[in-house]
């Protein structure tokens, strides 16, 4: 049997639940609750209110849906400060 395609539209987050899902309103005025890809979760991807996004669905439940892509964010360098921790002299 073949797998089914999936429905792949375009958000903007918009709340964050304590569970690791996310509340994310699509371009089309629908909202959805919507978790984390499991390559996302691995490489530590985070994601935050206001953040663009790319969500895949099943045709078969629109009301939920897997974040797969954080679009950047212009202005926000590759990558926070690393490091700060010890330092031997």
């Amino acid at each position: 049997m073949a797998k089914e395609e999936l429905l792949t539209v375009e958000g903007l987050i918009d709340e964050i639940f304590p569970d690791g899902r996310f509340g994310v309103t699509l371009d089309n005025e629908h909202r959805i609750v919507a978790y984390t890809a499991g390559k996302m979760r691995r490489f530590r991807i985070r994601s935050v209110v206001g953040d663009r996004v790319h969500v895949e669905m099943t045709p078969y439940d629109l009301s939920k849906g897997r974040i797969v892509f954080r679009e950047k964010t212009p202005g926000q360098g590759p990558g926070g400060p690393r490091g700060g921790g010890f330092r031997r002299r």
